[in-house]
């Protein structure tokens, strides 16, 4: 199996900065795209950003420009450094990644992270 633990999450002033980290761990034997997610209280959750495993990006055009994703492959963990937050950033942030074990190495598999909560607010 494998596991996604998301880290980061806090309590942060408006106008303020906070790096989110999702590591991979267990039967992992590659990582492929990469995405964050998020769900604010009663809404659905949406796409943040994605990356794939040669570094493509794509943001949510809420968040471009102050939101960056990245990812070391070697170390199977992505980040997600936002900056310029605001209260409406406020929402639990899912990590998910698409992966294979090597128990089968050529099947992919999404996975999901148990979620951190971010919270902007003065």
């Amino acid at each position: 199996q494998v596991q996604l633990v998301e880290s980061g999450g806090g309590l942060v002033q408006p106008g303020g900065s906070l790096r989110l980290s999702c590591a991979a761990s267990g039967n992992v034997f590659r990582v492929f795209t990469m995405g964050w997610y998020r769900q604010a209280p009663g809404k659905q959750r949406e796409l943040v950003a994605t990356i794939t495993r040669g570094g493509t990006t794509d943001y949510a055009e809420s968040v471009k420009g102050r939101f960056t994703i990245s990812r070391d492959n070697d170390k199977k963990t992505g980040y997600l450094q936002m900056n310029s937050l605001k209260p409406e950033d406020t929402a639990v942030y899912y990590c998910n990644g698409r992966a294979t074990t090597w128990f089968e190495p050529a099947r992919e598999l999404d996975y999901w992270g148990q979620g951190t909560q971010v919270t902007v607010s003065s």
